[in-house]
């Protein structure tokens, strides 16, 4: 539904500078439309580079009212609320929106579009409940694994750590070196950017894979890669997404995605991370199924490196190599040139 035409205003009440705004920064980071105000009102008039890194000279203020005055024509939901719920304090702002003929675009799980509060007051507006479960959705068969086309999809020793980034930035990449490449959105952040894909945490679990199944076949015949996003962890309790992913995409390419010097589950300290050798013979293993499908390597290993200084980066990637004898590199912060030449040489 966001198109590369459209003018963004993204309401990222205390996630800039927070820990809630990652559909929004992401969005900020990646979308080909323009963004021309964030709104934070824990932040207005601060820069959004000093804050975040992120390039943009799209002012932050503090208010929908503020925005107004830059022009947009879509209003983007993008912070994550525990349970991701719609805050009751944000209902005046977005009523306020869609009076002013603004388009909604909701990472929420709280639907929008039937709200009797947030009708559409012109034509062409339109509010995207991305978190819906696909209409018609059948159940997994593993016929992906009957497509010519690569199949990249990111996995990680945790939640939130930046498989959705890894997979964008090896979609440019792949783009770059030209392939025909589709990155396939799997979450809110990633459909806002890709304009498309699948919500797999609002799908039942009984059709999850048949969902990942069904978006994959659709692009598959058309194109050499497909970067899927990846979501959850194997290692995370809280976590049901990946199995479905791994099973409904029938990936051929694993790249897996650790946060450098993370050594337990985030907020559940009494889960461990394993070594990372033996994290990636447990994808490869639950990969393969016993021989029940084809072996799928890691092809390589995807370091987030964000609160390290470039020295210390360096280092560690060079220490994850040692480790587990597998090519290795940040891909946001140094390109994702290394881990798409591992892909391609162990696919050629």
């Amino acid at each position: 539904m966001i198109q590369s035409h459209h003018r963004l205003a993204i309401l990222l009440h205390e996630g800039v500078q927070g820990d809630r705004g990652k559909t929004g920064l992401a969005l900020l980071r990646y979308t080909e439309s323009p963004v021309v105000a964030v709104i934070d009102r824990q932040s207005p008039g601060a820069s959004l580079n000093d804050l975040t890194g992120i390039m943009s000279s799209a002012p932050i203020v503090a208010s929908v009212t503020e925005a107004l005055a830059y022009q947009p024509d879509v209003l983007v939901l993008g912070t994550a609320p525990t349970g991701g719920a719609l805050p009751h304090e944000w209902r005046p702002e977005i009523k306020q929106a869609i009076a002013a003929g603004l388009s909604i675009a909701n990472g929420l799980h709280t639907p929008l579009a039937n709200d009797p509060d947030f009708q559409p007051v012109q034509p062409n507006q339109w509010i995207w409940d991305m978190r819906q479960e696909p209409p018609n959705i059948p159940i997994g068969t593993g016929k992906a694994r009957s497509l010519a086309c690569l199949r990249v999809l990111t996995v990680g020793t945790d939640m939130a750590i930046g498989k959705m980034s890894t997979s964008l930035q090896l979609h440019q990449a792949s783009l770059k070196r030209g392939l025909r490449s589709k990155f396939v959105a799997t979450g809110q952040a990633g459909m806002m950017i890709a304009g498309d894909g699948v919500a797999l945490d609002a799908v039942r679990v009984d059709f999850a894979s048949g969902a990942m199944e069904q978006v994959v076949m659709r692009y598959g015949n058309d194109y050499d890669i497909l970067q899927i996003e990846g979501q959850g962890s194997l290692l995370n309790p809280s976590s049901t997404a990946t199995l479905p992913l791994v099973r409904g995409s029938q990936p051929t390419h694993l790249i897996l995605v650790h946060r450098a010097g993370q050594t337990h589950i985030n907020r559940i300290p009494e889960v461990p991370i394993p070594p990372l050798p033996e994290v990636v013979q447990l994808y490869e293993a639950v990969a393969r199924a016993g021989g029940a499908f084809a072996p799928v390597p890691v092809a390589a290993i995807a370091l987030n490196t964000r609160y390290l200084d470039e020295a210390a980066a360096h280092s560690a990637i060079a220490q994850v190599e040692t480790e587990t004898h597998l090519p290795c590199n940040d891909p946001v912060r140094f390109g994702a040139n290394k881990l798409l030449q591992a892909i391609l040489g162990i696919g050629s």
